[in-house]
């Protein structure tokens, strides 16, 4: 009997079926071979943008379709994954007060870091003073549609009114309240986790396509403005860079090291994103990856759905530093002098316009356009110097605005006692290890 077992699982005539059906497919193999490799293939895909945006303009300017359908396909995810992680979340939390506490303690924080961000850009930008430069022969945009716009003020109304991820993240809230304090929570939280784990199994698919997005973006980038546009501005662009490196490095890195966690490894576990970023200049091209991956770092599901997306409305750090530098780099190219009080004021002044630097394509240059005019010194009309290199700016303030509330969501998660983190994953899925 034996013998004749033996024999049947060696025979030729009889396979072993078990050890074929746990063999991987094709499939599988080809998915965790790009998992393993994305971040090498978006970055050399970044590289051979650079080169054809610079020795095939004409043809890499064609490529723009390919990063801005990328990013319109991630963003079809953002509302759905906003909405089924904080009303999960909500919901599976006993004590409601405790969301109420977290919503509070990331507006807090919130401010408080984006003040640090707007007064690093002040002050560097008058130290290093990247203005005193000739501005006859600078590139000159068109600025007329945001100037007008500016000088009409901001309007918060239309701010809210088109801002799809504060009006999903407000709806979730109120939802998940409901479904937390309905008799049959347990059946719907039974509906919504298979629901969940299938958006992001179908957006891990997508986000294969980040080398193909991050390529049509940079190639685009490159071809339609050339590298040749930033040599006139080298030294404003060099000192928003530097800035931006400053605050990541020293503010951002004191913050997690308070926390006992390190920016270099937190770095490391969102390079993916900071590489989609980077080439299709939207920070809201790797949220929904970002949530995921800080879920996987450690941060409870609440304090992701809830700090993430509010993050993106106004935790800018990134737009924050680049707005203060610009006013006082106007300020210096017209010979503007500015007193301390001035300073200040224009700090105050930012403080507030800065938040609706978000949602809406263009606000960015509608908030400086506002603030420029709240102030009354600066020429309105300085914002056409700064157009020309826009778009090479924008993907550091994407950056920042990114690695920023990442940060925030982790500081939130492990005050509050919301994060654990699990050493046993994937070397690519590791938490912020101890500083």
């Amino acid at each position: 009997m034996d013998r004749s077992s033996s024999f049947d699982q060696n025979s030729p005539s009889q396979p072993n079926r078990s050890s074929r059906s746990d063999r991987p497919s094709s499939l599988q193999r080809a998915t965790t071979w790009l998992s393993r490799h994305l971040t090498l293939l978006t970055f050399i895909a970044l590289i051979i943008a650079v080169i054809v945006g610079q020795f095939a303009p004409a043809f890499a300017v064609k490529m723009e379709p390919l990063g801005t359908n990328f990013v319109s396909l991630i963003k079809l995810f953002i509302p759905f994954i906003i909405f089924l992680t904080i009303v999960s979340g909500i919901s599976g939390m006993s004590d409601l007060k405790k969301v109420g506490r977290i919503g509070v303690k990331a507006l807090v924080y919130f401010e408080v870091v984006t003040t640090v961000s707007l007064a690093i850009g002040i002050l560097l930008a008058y130290l290093v003073k990247p203005g005193r430069i000739d501005k006859t022969g600078l590139p000159i945009g068109d600025a007329s549609k945001y100037t007008h716009a500016g000088a009409a003020g901001f309007d918060w109304g239309h701010f809210f009114a088109t801002n799809l991820t504060l009006q999903v993240l407000i709806l979730a809230i109120i939802v998940g309240i409901i479904v937390s304090l309905h008799p049959k929570r347990e059946v719907i939280q039974g509906w919504l986790k298979p629901a969940t784990h299938w958006v992001f199994v179908v957006l891990r698919y997508v986000m294969y396509l980040a080398p193909i997005g991050a390529f049509g973006g940079m190639a685009f980038t490159i071809g339609k403005f050339g590298i040749r546009t930033l040599k006139p501005l080298a030294m404003l662009m060099v000192t928003m860079y530097g800035t931006m490196l400053i605050f990541i490095f020293v503010v951002l890195g004191l913050i997690l090291r308070y926390f006992k966690l390190n920016i270099w490894t937190y770095l490391k576990n969102i390079r993916e994103e900071i590489l989609i970023v980077l080439g299709t200049s939207s920070s809201e091209a790797a949220l929904p990856s970002l949530m995921a991956k800080l879920e996987r770092m450690g941060c409870s599901q609440p304090v992701v759905g809830l700090v993430v997306p509010t993050g993106y409305s106004f935790n800018l750090d990134g737009t924050s530093i680049y707005l203060s530098m610009s006013v006082i780099f106007l300020a210096q190219l017209y010979n503007v002098p500015l007193s301390l009080g001035e300073l200040l004021s224009i700090l105050v002044i930012l403080m507030i316009t800065s938040k609706g630097a978000a949602g809406v394509t263009g606000s960015g240059f509608i908030v400086l356009a506002s603030t420029l005019t709240a102030i009354q010194k600066i020429p309105v009309e300085g914002l056409a110097f700064l157009l020309a290199v826009d778009k090479f700016m924008s993907e550091a303030r994407a950056i920042t605005n990114i690695i920023g509330n990442g940060v925030a969501t982790l500081v939130i998660a492990k005050s509050e006692k919301e994060f654990t983190p699990d050493y046993s994953s994937s070397p690519d899925d590791n938490p912020p290890l101890p500083a």
